[in-house]
């Protein structure tokens, strides 16, 4: 473990030797140290040295580590507490975990669990303080880590994340395809005690079935035809660390039955091989279907759902997060715009309007591809509605524009505005705008030749190039 600078340790001890011992021993571990004699010495250090971690004796005079406990949780503040007690204060130690200490030990103090426990609160002091910056990045930035959006749905997601993320316990992720299910799964990796080691991600959908098996349990040599070496399966890999299998109700039954041995056993044995194995690995699972209806339908083992649904992440579509649009996309815009050289400051009005009204079947992912491509067609300095894919601007979710005449419009106004309102449609795509029109492409050129000066702002223009 590396100690930060900012990782100060001070000892409250009321007898002069353990105190000096404890002090000493502490900082020849790379920590800064002060001590005091009794409680109330130990509330002035505190103000003064602002040490990141206690270890306080719970008997002393004055005011004890119990006493002392409640005062600085009166204060407030991010100190973690261990208590040091005899044997016959255990109860009270115990109590003193319930009022808010991290842990206590029995003296003497064994100086090799000292350290392991002094690791352990170092550790979690840094996720602690990671996602607090995560906190003050959604506040500042309307982004989570790599997930951006501010919208209710969104920060319950996060919130779920933060509860998630310390503790070893299984999540189930679902959601359709490209809401961002394999970055929650980093994200609850990178905020967890594991976040120094493996994350192995795993497409259960994308490898065949006869070869699911040994990818995620490894096999011998001689398993199965073209097994001619060992190979180390995702568990071996992930040991110590995350597993995210993706998509899981794609798993065949067999292999969920043998999943699920693992994860209450945590041992299991390569395709054909003898000896079992012990693994401590945090599984993730996703997939884009609702798990319960999976359970129903026979995709998903309801034991296996059980075990797996310790903590349940919902991602919403992007259709039922539109607010989150105008993040999403600068986001993007920043991302692409770096990456080709380009300067697109926003989307204009009417693109946006089209953007905010497509459904996005292909959520988050869609997006992203989306503005990527009009960054790329963009020579200015927004994006317009002329540089969107046709399954945007085309879809029966965008609202089409409407032609209003009134009594007295005569037959060739009527028709010059229904040829200008179809062409501003297809962004000057004649061939397009003659097929919606019913009539052919000479027809069109023939129509517009006759228009020609009665059309404010326009020239007679060479064919464009069907998008």
């Amino acid at each position: 473990m590396n100690v930060n600078s900012t990782d100060r340790v001070l000892v409250v001890e009321d007898e002069p030797s353990t105190r000096l011992g404890l002090t000493e021993l502490v900082r020849t571990w790379g920590y800064a140290t002060e001590s005091a004699a009794d409680g109330e010495e130990a509330l002035r250090r505190v103000t003064d040295f602002r040490p990141s971690i206690i270890i306080s004796d719970l008997v002393m005079p004055r005011m004890g580590g119990l006493e002392l406990l409640r005062a600085l949780k009166d204060e407030g503040g991010d100190l973690t507490i261990v208590i040091l007690t005899a044997q016959g204060t255990v109860e009270t130690a115990v109590e003193a975990i319930k009022e808010g200490a991290y842990d206590y030990l029995t003296k003497p103090v064994e100086p090799q669990r000292l350290r392991i426990l002094l690791d352990k609160i170092v550790e979690r002091q840094d996720k602690i303080r990671e996602v607090k910056v995560l906190r003050r990045q959604l506040r500042e930035q309307g982004t989570f880590g790599r997930m951006i959006g501010t919208s209710q749905q969104m920060r319950r997601v996060y919130h779920t994340i933060e509860q998630a993320a310390p503790t070893a316990a299984s999540v189930l992720i679902w959601g359709e395809s490209g809401t961002g299910k394999e970055l929650a799964a980093q994200i609850l990796h990178q905020l967890s005690p594991r976040a120094q080691l493996p994350f192995v991600p795993i497409n259960c959908a994308a490898i065949p079935e006869t070869l699911l098996e040994s990818e995620i349990f490894g096999h011998e040599k001689g398993a199965f035809t073209g097994a001619i070496d060992r190979r180390e399966g995702c568990f071996e890999l992930a040991d110590r660390g995350t597993l995210f299998l993706d998509e899981i109700a794609e798993m065949t039954p067999a292999t969920q039955v043998k999943l699920l041995r693992v994860l209450q056993e945590r041992r299991f044995r390569r395709l054909g091989g003898r000896n079992e194995q012990s693994v401590d690995v945090r599984v993730i699972a996703a997939t884009n279907v609702n798990p319960a209806e999976a359970v129903k339908s026979g995709k998903l083992r309801e034991d296996l759902y059980y075990r797996l649904n310790v903590f349940a992440i919902e991602l919403p579509p992007l259709r039922s997060r539109k607010e989150d649009l105008p993040l999403l996309i600068q986001s993007f815009l920043t991302e692409f715009n770096s990456r080709n050289g380009k300067v697109v400051s926003a989307v204009d009005a009417a693109a946006m309007r089209v953007l905010e009204q497509y459904n996005w079947p292909g959520n988050v992912r869609e997006l992203r591809n989306v503005i990527e491509r009009a960054v790329i067609l963009s020579s200015g300095d927004f994006i317009e509605a002329k540089h969107l894919p046709p399954l945007v601007t085309e879809s029966p979710d965008v609202a089409k524009p409407t032609l209003s005449l009134t009594p007295g419009t005569t037959v060739e106004e009527a028709e010059r505005q229904l040829i200008l309102m179809t062409l501003e449609h297809t962004r000057d795509n004649k061939t397009r705008a003659a097929e919606i029109l019913g009539i052919s492409l000479k027809t069109l050129h023939n129509k517009l030749n006759r228009l020609r000066g009665r059309i404010p702002g326009k020239r007679q223009e060479e064919e464009s190039v069907p998008q």
